[in-house]
């Protein structure tokens, strides 16, 4: 880091030493507690697309919660609340769990998970018109309105070729691929030696089924949140670097729009 980059960040930390203590000053005055300042954000992307690269790093950053629906409809069931035990009777039943009670789930989460005290990131949800919007007048009544809703795109070609060479070790989750990023030993994970598989779902036909659904399902959801304007698109074919660049630019429009500047003009 240059002698120019140090002060730019000094200039930086100075301005967000003031900002806290303007919030602080304000607070004090209307006797208002402000909401934490953190991230409040939905991550869509196709499978493979690097959700789950650049989740781990926004969870990271904004210390918050990472509320993927699969995953959280098993904690809540494994928990035994009550709308895990009603999910788990519907899902033993062969049936969907309603919008209400995700919403319900999410809702539940967002209150009791010490970790969402950052905000929160969602993924795999919402998935239509009617849940994005019950999900937007749940987080409204909470005074935790969305601040994104960024959604990852690359190429369907590009995609097949990513995931189709894609191994997995089970026990960690650690991802390879037998061309962009091969193991250091054939088939066996770097780390334990352990060998490594390939999901029967990371083949081309079925990738190809889950491709149709999921944009069948998200453009109309990309069409609602583009109207609201807080959608923003990423060029996922980067490497995850840059990607991760990109979603940091994002984040740092948010500083610039609470910047003194915009205090003291009103804008």
């Amino acid at each position: 880091m240059g002698v120019l980059d140090h002060e730019v960040q000094r200039l930086q930390d100075i301005v967000s030493g003031l900002e806290h203590r303007i919030e602080k000053l304000e607070q004090r005055q209307t006797g208002e507690t402000k909401p934490t300042e953190g991230v409040r954000m939905i991550l869509m992307g196709p499978p493979g697309a690097g959700k789950g690269t650049q989740a781990p790093k926004i969870k990271d950053k904004f210390s918050c919660c990472h509320l993927a629906t699969g995953d959280m409809l098993r904690s809540q069931i494994a928990k035994k609340t009550t709308l895990g035990r009603e999910a788990k009777k519907i899902m033993d039943a062969g049936g969907l769990v309603s919008d209400d009670i995700v919403i319900g789930m999410i809702k539940e989460e967002l209150e009791n998970n010490k970790e969402c005290k950052g905000g929160f990131i969602l993924d795999g949800f919402p998935r239509t018109i009617p849940q994005a919007e019950a999900l937007d007048k749940m987080l409204e009544a909470k005074n935790s309105k969305l601040q994104h809703a960024v959604e990852l795109q690359i190429d369907d070609a590009l995609l097949v070729a990513r995931i189709t060479g894609r191994l997995i070790h089970p026990a960690s989750g650690r991802s390879y691929h037998s061309t962009f990023n091969p193991p250091k030993d054939y088939m066996k994970d770097d780390v334990t030696g352990e060998p490594l598989i390939q999901r029967s779902d990371d083949n081309a036909e079925a990738l190809k089924k889950r491709l149709l659904t999921y944009h069948a399902q998200t453009s109309p959801v990309v069409g609602y949140y583009k109207n609201t304007g807080i959608w923003k698109g990423i060029d996922a074919s980067q490497e995850p670097g840059q990607v991760w660049k990109s979603l940091l630019n994002i984040f740092d429009g948010d500083k610039k729009k609470s910047s003194i500047l915009s205090k003291l003009t009103g804008q």
